[in-house]
């Protein structure tokens, strides 16, 4: 296969993975059921989807509503009744901080017969920066800084992060009572876990205190004395714990997954089956060290490529780690892809695309990055030392050396990591 060919058929998969979730498509049918409450509705939400899917509710929803989301900046949409607010991802700032506070003050004080439409996508747990009673902002994004460097996976973070937080976890849907919550989530966490999502501020939490302060230990994080003192606190129980599954007072609330990285992975193989292309589907739901994962997919896809035949692609989602060590631009996705480059060391018929569906990989605005057969020798006839890159985390640095880094701008959508592999001998 040509190498223009390869790198066409690579961005159209990663193109249909996006458009299956898209907020206006994926919201439509939820949108075409729901009925008007006898009250009001009032749309709040958080994440670097939450605008778009406030825009696709405004647009295709004729009742009356009103409401407040915070999304990431430059992830904003027009609207006419919503207000978007956009505030910094992943370490929070005072926007979101002022944008959390309206929002849990926009819910209390509602009747039975009104409706809170909750929009949630990734990204939210640090646009929803509440913290708890004690805490400070600065806390919560020392503890932010430190576990993003760690290596600890979403589920250990958002467990620290829920018990920081005065709206998540569910406390969100505590202060909306009596109203009937309606949660609808776009999914960028393996296995949908709703309350791992943006941090579940309208689902139950099954995570504790006391796990909170087991994640510090297990990445010998050493945070803020307040932040350590909230934590004892509130695993010797002198601090009220989340809401835990079967609480009553989360009875009114109702969560529906619109969008999941597995629907958007689905499409993505439709289309390549469409093409001739066979398809090994490994899951949406790989997780690890983002370098060793790349590791272990080359080797799969050179077992591939010796034993010739049609095209295939190897397709996957999930959340990677990178623990950083070195002083590079991090990145998960690159960071997968040049470990999976320097292991296919070369190996005619190997072309890669890794990229995070927000087009936001780390904190840097490029979305992922292609991996070719002749990766390596255009790096080192620049003067770029693949591996020296790799050890010092700046897969960035080095995808932007061969000008293969993708830039996809906001996509206004999250359905976590897409990664295609394909083998074409």
């Amino acid at each position: 296969m040509k190498d223009a060919d390869a790198r066409a058929l690579l961005r159209a998969l990663f193109d249909a993975a996006l458009a299956a979730a898209r907020p206006a498509t994926c919201l439509s049918p939820y949108i075409a059921k729901l009925q008007p409450p006898k009250g009001r509705t009032i749309v709040i939400g958080a994440g670097k989807a939450s605008a778009a899917m406030a825009r696709a509710v405004e647009d295709q929803w004729p009742h009356p509503l009103e409401g407040l989301v915070v999304t990431r900046y430059g992830y904003g949409e027009t609207c006419r009744r919503i207000e978007i607010v956009e505030a910094a991802h992943p370490v929070p700032d005072d926007k979101g901080r002022e944008a959390a506070g309206r929002i849990y003050e926009r819910v209390q004080g509602l009747g039975a017969d009104d409706l809170v439409l909750c929009l949630i996508s990734g990204g939210a747990s640090a646009l929803l920066a509440l913290p708890a009673p004690g805490l400070t902002l600065n806390d919560k994004q020392d503890v932010n800084r430190a576990l993003l460097k760690s290596g600890a996976n979403i589920v250990e973070m958002n467990t620290v992060r829920k018990h920081l937080s005065a709206i998540k976890g569910g406390r969100l849907a505590i202060a909306a009572q009596p109203a009937r919550v309606l949660s609808w989530l776009i999914s960028d966490v393996p296995n949908d876990d709703p309350g791992v999502i943006g941090s579940g501020p309208t689902v139950a939490d099954k995570t504790t205190f006391a796990d909170a302060l087991a994640v510090l230990a297990k990445y010998k994080i050493d945070p803020p004395a307040a932040v350590l003192a909230h934590l004892k606190e509130g695993a010797a129980g002198r601090i009220e714990e989340t809401p835990k599954p079967g609480d009553p007072r989360l009875a009114n609330v109702e969560t529906i997954m619109v969008a999941t990285p597995r629907r958007s992975l689905e499409a993505a193989a439709a289309v390549a089956k469409e093409r001739g292309v066979e398809v090994v589907m490994l899951g949406d739901n790989l997780e690890g060290e983002a370098r060793a994962l790349g590791a272990a997919h080359a080797h799969q896809a050179i077992e591939i490529a010796k034993r010739g035949g049609k095209p295939v692609v190897i397709l996957s989602g999930g959340e990677t780690t990178v623990t950083v060590r070195g002083k590079g631009r991090g990145g998960r996705n690159v960071e997968y892809l040049l470990a999976q480059a320097i292991a296919a060391h070369g190996t005619a018929g190997i072309w890669g695309l890794s990229a995070d569906t927000d087009g936001v990989d780390g904190a840097e605005d490029i979305a992922g990055a292609v991996f070719t057969p002749d990766t390596l020798a255009r790096a080192r006839a620049k003067g770029g030392d693949p591996q020296a890159m790799l050890d010092d985390n700046d897969g960035h640095g080095f995808f932007e050396l061969l000008g293969d880094a993708l830039v996809t701008g906001p996509t206004r959508t999250n359905v976590n990591d897409f990664r295609v592999t394909l083998i074409a001998p």
